[in-house]
This record gives structure tokens, C-alpha cells and sequence, in this order.
């Protein structure tokens, strides 16, 4: 069986063939909510209301996502890993299970946050007003649960078999109808936060029908097959184990929305839980590039650790590091030059506008702490450290953010707190994780490459 081989070539070009698409593809990916929003934004007579709504939405979204990671960038390492080390059948085996997996567990999310949406989103910070935005558009969205499941979780698989300008087609297909259909059914045909969320449904559709038609067909080197649809105990601990970074990032995220809403609602009331979802927003936007690198280097990592090519290993996290970081500096200066400009793509509301100046320059502070965060953790996930990726996961997000959160404006910083908690999160989890991973593995990598040498004396 033919496989691209990530041992060969350069460690960076080999990163950037993979990343570069994935950017795209990622970019494109976002379309699919951010333009939503920057359409819902702008509603006549809705005011920052929509926006509002569409915040309440956001920790739902995040949690079909954690689950999406769980299965994804679970099977999708451990694919890499099997390729690396000529395990062909079980690298098909582990594809096979994720999609069982997504699918089954699609299913299970759509029936429960549709029949408990309404209590959900009151627990979540919703008033009587908000709640109708929320509700019109989470209904809607919840019926492509499986395509967007399906659509992202499998699209890791594409690329880590050596086609990342496919995978960039996965989404691009559905990003380009979500663009076309978003104001036809928002303004044209008068439905609001509804069309948004139809545009979504059908171009995740689209998107889902893509990647599974491509993952069953002849052009993949590694398919979806009936024989490995079976769901193997052993193999899906495997896969949980080391998506459980991912699913904890992301879950955790599902958690701070929920407490920043909340306690957002109590000091600064509606138009502050606007602004946090235009600030999230931004972040989805700006974040983007380096998650794509360090998501994009997994592969090449995995591939080459499987292959005890430990040299490359270490040239790649170099390489992500220092173009994270390099790239984050720059975000961090284009937020403090230009927060209006930022704002108004979402929103024409003053007084969001406003208001959101300075709490979106408190919470970008120090952006370039969360390359040392995604560095360290894509290393920890693309070499199996799952117990390492997911205690970072843990600590930025659940143990300082979420509580500073709540303790912040107690404190005396009022609505400012709940933004500063972020930065300080940053700073502190990175750092944490990034010296970690450069003791406990980069280090011990050196010493294999060194041992390794020493053998073929």
C-alpha cells in the first residue's frame, strides 16, 4: 500500500504542507459560525440582542465540539502512529471505530439538547428576551449534530494520509454554500437567527457527505469499512485516552462560557454577553493559525516518533514554537492598534462598540502566552502523553479561569474581571505547560536520539 512518508523531506516544509490547508480548511470551518454571527449582528431592529442569543448558544456548540474532539483527535494521533510504524490494518481498524463512534455518539447529543434546550439555556445566563434568539436558532442547529460531528472529526484522517488540499476541500464546499445561503435566508427570505442556523445544517451536510465519500472511495489509502464499523472496548480506551486533551479543552471551554455568561448577566447584563461572543469571536479568528500549525505538525510528529526519528521530532516542536509565538505577537498588536475596527465586522451597536473596546483589550492581553499552550500541548497529544495533555487542559481552564471568573468582579474589578481571567489564564497555564513538555519530553527525546546513535555504532 502506497503512504506518504513524513520522514522524508524537512521537518518544517513537511509541517507547513499540512498546515497551510488546515489553516484554510479551518478558516473556512469558522465561516460557518463567525459569518453567521456577522450576519445576526446586523438584523435590522434586533440590536445586539441576536448576538446575545447567539452567546447563550455557545457552550452547546462547545460541547458537541468536545465530543467531536474526544473521537477525533483521539483516532487521528494514533492513526499516525500505526501508519508510522506499518500497522495497516489496525490504522483502518481505528478509522473505522471513530466513525461508529461520532456517529453514535451524534445521536445521543441531538436528542439531549433538544428536548432539554429550554432549561439549559436559562441555566446558561438566557433572559425572557435573549431566550428567543437562542431557542430559534439552537433548534435549527441541532439537527446537523451528525454532519458536523462526522464533517470534522473525520476530516484529521485526510490529512494525516497525505492530503490536506482535500480536507481543505471538505469544508470549503459547505463554507462557500453557508456564505451563499446565510442573507438569502436571513434577510431575503425574513427568517432571521432560523436561516442562519438552516445555512449551517445544509452546508455542514454538504461538508459531511464529502469527507465520507472521499474516506470510502477508491483515491484514500485508508478507508471506512463495514468489517471495522464494530466498536472494539480496547481500541475506543485507546482513542479516549488520548483525546481526552482535546475533549477537556474544549469541554472546559463549554464550562468558562457558561460561568462568563452567568456571571457577565449579573454585572453587566445582556449587552456584555453580546460582547463576549463578538469577543469570542475574535479569538476563534485570531487563535486560528496557530492551531492549525500545531494541528498541522500532530501528523508529522506522530509519524516520525513512531519511526524513532526523535530528531525531527524536536526540530518540529521547535519550529511550531517559534512561529507561534512569533504570529500570537503580532495578533496581540493588531487587537491593541485596532479593537474598533475588530468590533464593528460583528456589530453596528454603539454602544456594544463602546463598551467592547476595553473589554476586548483586557482579555487579548499577553495574547502570545497561548502559543506556549498549544506547542506544548499538540506534542503531548501527537506523541500519546494523554495524561499530560489533559492536566494542562485542566489547569488553564478549570482551575484558574473559570474561578477567577467568578472571584475577579467579587473582588472589586466588577465586569472587568471576568475578562482579565483569560490573560491570566494564558500566561500562567502556557508557561506551565510549555516547561513541562520541555522537561519531561523534549529533553528525554534528545536522550533516545542520542542512545538510538549510540546503537548503530
Amino acid at each position: 500500500m502506497q503512504t506518504t512518508d513524513f520522514s522524508k523531506g524537512t521537518v518544517w516544509q513537511n509541517i507547513m504542507s499540512q498546515s497551510i490547508p488546515l489553516i484554510l480548511a479551518q478558516l473556512v470551518q469558522l465561516f460557518y459560525n463567525v459569518v453567521d454571527r456577522i450576519y445576526i449582528g446586523h438584523i435590522p431592529g434586533a440590536d445586539s440582542m441576536a448576538l446575545t442569543g447567539i452567546g447563550l448558544v455557545f457552550p452547546l456548540t462547545t460541547l458537541i465540539a468536545a465530543f467531536t474532539f474526544l473521537f477525533g483527535t483521539g483516532g487521528t494521533p494514533l492513526f499516525s502512529i500505526a501508519r508510522g510504524a506499518g500497522e495497516e490494518k489496525r490504522a483502518e481498524k481505528i478509522l473505522g471505530n471513530t466513525f461508529s463512534l461520532l456517529l453514535g455518539t451524534s445521536i445521543v447529543l441531538f436528542l439531549f439538547c433538544y428536548l432539554l434546550r429550554r432549561p439549559i439555556l436559562y441555566l446558561f445566563g438566557a433572559s425572557d428576551a435573549s431566550y428567543l434568539y437562542a431557542d430559534a436558532y439552537l433548534k435549527i442547529y441541532l439537527l446537523g449534530t451528525s454532519f458536523t460531528m462526522l464533517a470534522t472529526g473525520l476530516n484529521g484522517f485526510i490529512n494525516a494520509q497525505g492530503f490536506p488540499r482535500i480536507g481543505m476541500l471538505t469544508t470549503l464546499l459547505g463554507a462557500v454554500l453557508n456564505l451563499a445561503l446565510d442573507p438569502v435566508f436571513i434577510f431575503g427570505l425574513h427568517m432571521g437567527v432560523s436561516g442562519a442556523a438552516l445555512a449551517t445544517v445544509l452546508s455542514q451536510l454538504v461538508s459531511c457527505a464529502w469527507v465520507v465519500r472521499f474516506l470510502t472511495g477508491k483515491k484514500a489509502l485508508y478507508r471506512i469499512q463495514k468489517k471495522h464499523l464494530r466498536v472494539s472496548g480496547k481500541l475506543t480506551r485507546e482513542i479516549i485516552a488520548l483525546g481526552m486533551s482535546g475533549f477537556i479543552m474544549q469541554g472546559t471551554n463549554c464550562l468558562v462560557q457558561v460561568v462568563c455568561n452567568a456571571t457577565l448577566k449579573i454585572y453587566g447584563g445582556d449587552l456584555y454577553v453580546g460582547i463576549m461572543t463578538v469577543i469570542n469571536s475574535a479569538r476563534e479568528i485570531l487563535s486560528l493559525p496557530v492551531s492549525g500549525i500545531t494541528n498541522g505538525a500532530q501528523p508529522v510528529l506522530g509519524y516520525n516518533y513512531g519511526a524513532k526519528n526523535y530528531h525531527k521530532v524536536r526540530q518540529g516542536i521547535r519550529f511550531t514554537a517559534v512561529l507561534g509565538i512569533l504570529y500570537t505577537l503580532l495578533a496581540w498588536l493588531l487587537v491593541i492598534m485596532s479593537p474598533h475596527l475588530l468590533l464593528s465586522v460583528f456589530t453596528k451597536d454603539t454602544a456594544m462598540i463602546a463598551a467592547g473596546v476595553n473589554a476586548m483589550r483586557l482579555y487579548f492581553f499577553g495574547f502570545f502566552f497561548m502559543a506556549f499552550q498549544f506547542t506544548g500541548q499538540s506534542a503531548f497529544t501527537a506523541l500519546g502523553y494523554s495524561r499530560h495533555a489533559i492536566f494542562f487542559s485542566l489547569l488553564r481552564k478549570a482551575v484558574i479561569v473559570a474561578p477567577l471568573t467568578i472571584l475577579l468582579p467579587k473582588l472589586g474589578f466588577g465586569v472587568d474581571g471576568v475578562f482579565l481571567a483569560e490573560p491570566v489564564s494564558n500566561a500562567i497555564g502556557g508557561l506551565a505547560c510549555f516547561i513541562t513538555m520541555y522537561f519531561s519530553l523534549y529533553r528525554k527525546l534528545k536522550k533516545e536520539e542520542e542512545m538510538e546513535n549510540y546503537g548503530k555504532r
